[in-house]
């Protein structure tokens, strides 16, 4: 396949019955939401599951899989290529491959998915099959030139199709040799595809941060054993060459999304008087930047670790305060970059500026989530300056729900945190296109009404 002109037939990456959900809205009241609640399953490192156990020889049991949109985006397109899923009572069987992965038959449709697009685009680069990538409106306007520079330096031939280096994207790859990387961005989705795609190399492959980002590749490759070495920014795998790597399944357990879980912390730190634990909840430090910030804002949390190894579990205790202002900025954004719109929330209702800086992948992203959360903070009464990279929010705010109905543009952080936003308010508002909150956060209505909110 000659990945510039191949022929890709481009199919629409959502059913009808996907885009009438979409459009789907919610009306949300004003509530004091707390309680106890556990979210669901990591998103990042359900995807990574995926992968890893369906390269792997033999059946992996995975407890905690999440079972959202994007995570089954990524699990379908190993699928596609060899590997089978079971769900048997909330458990997740995968038997994979053992290193050789199948030409799939069809574009692999990774739906909204930007990690699974990244990640796997670097395991076809390396695997020596053709495939092409194809996704909805939102991932197709999403950047993916930085993944195909540092594969075309390892030997892969990447086809970017679509205006300004989006999908489609087509992959033909194989014989790969192995590279050093410095990233120019930090990244842990670029880490992690040049880490995955250095799996099949010939010779070591290593990656150079120029940040700490999220490791949960890392900690996947420590435990099954892969051969890799971390020496502070510096990460290296040796590569397994044209037969794959070779590893064994295993069982996996998924502990609960930090990120889902952020949106009740900011809910109830902000709430004088109203408590929250949150349950069984991830803890990787490259994680929790957002329990720093908050606990500088003056929010009331403890953290007790149930499960050290790996990557850690436990649980959060919130209890409400007044908030003040701070500064968001520098090495903790890459850390809490998925973050940052419910931050700017807990921004609103501090006493204060909060001042986010650094953060201009947030333009990026499903929206651009600055321009949209400005937007959105601006209809509620609050005072906000955009900036390029951020913006400065100033509070607290006596919040005025808006006549206009939000549009989500697809961006399941923004309806989320429009709808923790709107608890706070003095009437209903309406969201329009909910149906993206499924691709992270599926019971996310559920659980606030399970906390004292009213979902209509």
């Amino acid at each position: 396949m000659n990945p510039e002109t191949g022929n890709l037939k481009q199919e629409a990456s959502q059913t009808d019955e996907s885009e009438i959900k979409n459009r789907k809205s919610k009306i949300v009241h004003p509530a004091q939401l707390e309680g106890t609640v556990k979210v669901p399953g990591d998103k990042s490192i359900s995807q990574r599951v995926a992968m890893l156990a369906s390269l792997a020889d033999g059946t992996s049991k995975v407890t905690g899989y999440l079972n959202g949109e994007d995570a089954r985006s990524t699990l379908s397109a190993m699928e596609q290529m060899g590997a089978k899923a079971e769900f048997k009572d909330d458990v997740l069987y995968i038997t994979g491959v053992a290193g050789e992965l199948q030409t799939p038959l069809e574009p692999l449709d990774m739906g909204n998915s930007g990690t699974g697009t990244r990640l796997l685009a670097g395991i076809v680069a390396g695997s020596g099959i053709e495939a092409s990538m194809i996704g909805d409106d939102s991932l197709s306007s999403r950047p993916m030139g930085r993944i195909r520079h540092p594969l075309e330096l390892m030997g892969a031939s990447i086809g970017l199709t679509g205006k300004r280096g989006t999908l489609p994207m087509m992959i033909a790859g194989g014989n790969l040799k192995g590279i050093g990387y410095l990233l120019p961005m930090a990244s842990a989705q670029v880490k992690s595809c040049v880490l995955l795609a250095g799996l099949f190399a010939d010779g070591k492959t290593t990656v150079v941060e120029p940040r700490p980002t999220r490791d949960h590749t890392e900690k996947l490759f420590q435990a099954l054993d892969l051969p890799i070495a971390i020496n502070g920014l510096e990460i290296s795998i040796e590569g397994f060459g044209k037969t794959g790597p070779r590893y064994k399944a295993r069982d996996f357990v998924v502990p609960s999304d930090f990120s889902s879980a952020s949106f009740w912390i900011v809910a109830v730190a902000a709430r004088p008087g109203a408590e929250l634990v949150i349950e069984n909840v991830g803890l990787n430090p490259r994680r929790t930047a957002l329990l720093d910030v908050m606990k500088r804002m003056g929010a009331d949390i403890e953290v007790t670790v149930t499960e050290a190894k790996g990557d850690p579990i436990g649980n959060i205790k919130v209890c409400g305060a007044q908030l003040k202002g701070t500064v968001i900025e520098g090495d903790e954004i890459p850390n809490l970059i998925d973050e940052l719109p419910i931050l700017a929330v807990a921004g609103a209702l501090a006493e204060g500026q909060t001042d986010i800086r650094d953060a201009a992948e947030l333009r990026v992203k499903e929206s651009d989530r600055i321009a949209e959360m400005v937007k959105n903070l601006k209809l509620f009464g609050v005072e906000v300056e955009e900036k390029e990279d951020g913006m400065i929010v100033t509070g607290p705010t006596q919040l005025k729900t808006p006549d206009a109905v939000i549009d989500s543009h697809g961006d399941h952080r923004i309806a989320m945190s429009v709808a923790i936003l709107n608890t706070f308010s003095d009437g209903p508002i309406t969201i329009d296109k909910v149906g993206c909150v499924d691709t992270s956060y599926p019971e996310f209505w559920q659980h606030m009404e399970a906390l004292g909110g009213r979902v209509g």
